[in-house]
């Protein structure tokens, strides 16, 4: 089975509000986004935003230009049905985050909650962190939720990397400065919690 294929199965077979990082609003999300982007003309993208109602919010607040990019179709779809008209005031992207074509020095903002623990393979890693160094704008902030040290070591049937701040940082690289780091407990809709690792960078400029 594909990655692609394992994700398509997780989202036709379960709902919405059944998946384990199910939250009715990503709240630590929208804040670090407000603090990093309070232009809502800035161009944000949310990777591996699927079923997330985070895209519904961000429009609500009155930001104009965001994509959102998911490996599986099933959850796209999802998010696009439950906007209606809305859904036409987004840019969506069906791909994989590691190979996907994005247009360079563009976004404001990268948002990643649980796509990159995901990313066992430290090519994968490596990729992942070519294409934001490569789509996001000088000065420009990379929020990321991972699995903190003491979250879960499988998600989904899959292996996961467990990450605390300067480990991610590690990953990342230099070009990236910390700006602010927290870990929030999540409350799956099973009731079971699992320590989250929320942190912002900022894309220093080069030179």
């Amino acid at each position: 089975m594909t990655m692609q294929s394992h994700w398509e199965a997780i989202y036709r077979d379960k709902a919405p509000d059944e998946v384990s990082w199910y939250r009715p609003h990503l709240e630590t999300s929208l804040r670090l986004i407000r603090e990093a982007a309070p232009d809502r003309a800035a161009p944000i993208i949310d990777v591996g935003g699927g079923e997330s109602t985070l895209v519904d919010d961000l429009l609500a607040e009155g930001y104009r230009r965001v994509t959102v990019l998911d490996l599986s179709r099933a959850a796209v779809d999802v998010a696009r049905q439950r906007l209606g008209e809305r859904a036409l005031d987004v840019d969506w992207q069906v791909a994989d985050i590691t190979g996907a074509a994005l247009p360079e020095q563009h976004y404001a903002v990268w948002h990643d909650r649980a796509v990159f623990h995901f990313l066992v393979d430290p090519g994968l890693r490596a990729a992942y962190v070519r294409q934001a160094l490569g789509s996001l704008t000088p000065g420009g902030s990379l929020i990321m939720a991972t699995f903190g040290p003491q979250g879960p070591e499988q998600c989904s049937g899959l292996d996961v990397v467990r990450y605390d701040a300067a480990t991610l940082h590690e990953q990342l690289g230099p070009r990236f400065a910390l700006v602010e780091h927290i870990t929030e407990d999540h409350v799956t809709p099973a009731g079971t919690t699992q320590q989250f690792l929320y942190a912002h960078f900022r894309l220093r400029t080069a030179g």
